[in-house]
């Protein structure tokens, strides 16, 4: 009797050429994108932001509440999901999607936390303990491993955060695009028009949660 050969579940799992090719034109784009911005951009938009904006602040600061809601929900959905798998429950669909949605928010938030000590970025303005700022002090640059709340900027964790947990949605439930690009920009335009980020910020941030979040959302799944 004829045996086949025994499967290999790691190269099952390895990406085609096309994907890995796909993958690495994104990142090499997002690296692009983020120099472009760090040399031509973020300087021009914080110092239009902060001239012609700031006066309307604390409105824009609203807008980056979307992103702390969803934080605050995830950590909800994955006690659900604790509970579910505790009992031994079925993970429905709706719960499938949502459980990996707030995972790849925490695996996110955790990430841009190291990446943000790594890279020691200085904010555009000041916020805290008289940190040194484009605005104040005329510092605009990377630190890295500098420590501390002011040199942490890069990359924007309020983007990553609502990226991460949306672009799970994104696959998954592809229906409500229209939805979640909203509920990403919201935030974004909030940090632009509070200056409370670079624009490279914003980008880098972005880039990573992304592509956590379509980790989160393919891994396991067979459609």
């Amino acid at each position: 009797m004829n045996q086949q050969p025994e499967r290999n579940q790691f190269l099952d799992l390895a990406p085609s050429p096309e994907t890995a090719r796909v993958w690495g034109l994104s990142a090499l784009g997002a690296i692009v994108a983020i120099f472009v911005a760090y040399l031509f951009i973020d300087r021009p938009v914080a110092s239009f932001v902060y001239a012609n904006l700031h006066h309307r602040q604390l409105d824009f600061r609203k807008l980056t509440y979307v992103s702390e809601i969803v934080q605050g929900a995830s950590v909800f959905i994955i006690a659900w999901g604790v509970w579910l798998y505790a009992r031994r429950k079925p993970f429905g669909p709706a719960a499938d999607a949502l459980v990996r949605a707030a995972a790849a928010l925490c695996v996110t938030f955790a990430a841009k936390d190291q990446l943000k000590y790594a890279f020691g970025r200085t904010w555009p303005e000041t916020w805290t303990n008289n940190n040194p700022s484009f605005i104040k002090d005329g510092v605009f640059g990377f630190f890295p491993f500098h420590g501390g709340s002011g040199w942490a900027a890069f990359p924007s964790g309020h983007t990553a955060t609502i990226v991460a947990f949306m672009a799970v949605l994104w696959v998954i439930w592809p229906r409500w695009r229209a939805l979640y690009a909203v509920a990403m920009a919201l935030p974004i335009i909030g940090l632009i028009g509070a200056d409370y980020h670079w624009i490279s910020d914003i980008i880098a941030g972005g880039a990573l949660a992304a592509a956590i979040g379509v980790v989160a959302a393919r891994i396991g799944r067979t459609a």
